[in-house]
């Protein structure tokens, strides 16, 4: 995602936050994403379909494993609250929450972190932000599990055991592996590296 910086207000007549800007962009530009990072905007177009095949593939294991219904469920584009400026929010492209999130409701359709079990990107042309500043946002909202599908360099990332601004420990996957995710997240989970490398990227026609 690119960092977004704007001069002038949107309207003069109103309190100028980055809130107030986060919402009038989304508002200009239907379906892009808008995010509050360190106090700093996060603004990213919309996805394209290898992104949204992806993510229809990796929320089959999660099914598979009955973590959407009972105790869990599994969510696209829910809002998570940060907690390290009063503004910031992050919106993953998946996640594995409590059952009972919607009690941890905060503001602007984001939820307490303590109900999120696991954050999932997918890296678009933003992979930096999904690879720097996104960890250090999960590891300081303490998300147990973060995992990232790094489409430019092919590898699927897991990073678990958050320790104040990064995560203990940091493994890439390459395609070939099955990766089987914390038990934390309160079922077995097995990723196969190469299936959803594969879905992430663009399909060509001769």
């Amino acid at each position: 995602m690119s960092a977004a910086s704007v001069e002038q207000p949107f309207h003069d007549e109103e309190p100028v936050t980055l809130t107030t800007i986060a919402d009038e962009i989304m508002e200009r530009h239907p379906g892009y994403r808008v995010e509050i990072i360190g106090g700093h905007l996060l603004v990213t177009p919309s996805p394209d379909g290898a992104h949204a095949r992806a993510l229809t593939k990796l929320m089959r294991p999660f099914m598979a494993a009955d973590l959407d219904g009972g105790e869990t469920e599994v969510l696209q584009g829910v809002g998570l609250w940060l907690p390290m400026e009063p503004e910031d929010y992050a919106i993953p492209d998946l996640a594995v929450v409590d059952a009972d999130f919607e009690d941890h409701h905060v503001e602007n359709n984001a939820y307490e972190p303590v109900c999120f079990r696991l954050v999932l990107e997918v890296t678009s042309t933003n992979w930096k932000n999904d690879l720097k500043t996104k960890v250090a946002a999960y590891a300081e909202a303490k998300v147990p599990v973060y995992v990232v599908v790094d489409r430019k360099h092919q590898r699927l990332h897991v990073l678990t055991n958050p320790v104040g601004s990064t995560y203990e420990n940091h493994r890439p996957h390459a395609s070939g592996e099955l990766v089987t995710l914390p038990d934390s997240l309160g079922a077995k989970v097995t990723l196969d590296v190469a299936e959803i490398l594969r879905a992430g990227q663009p399909r060509t026609s001769d």
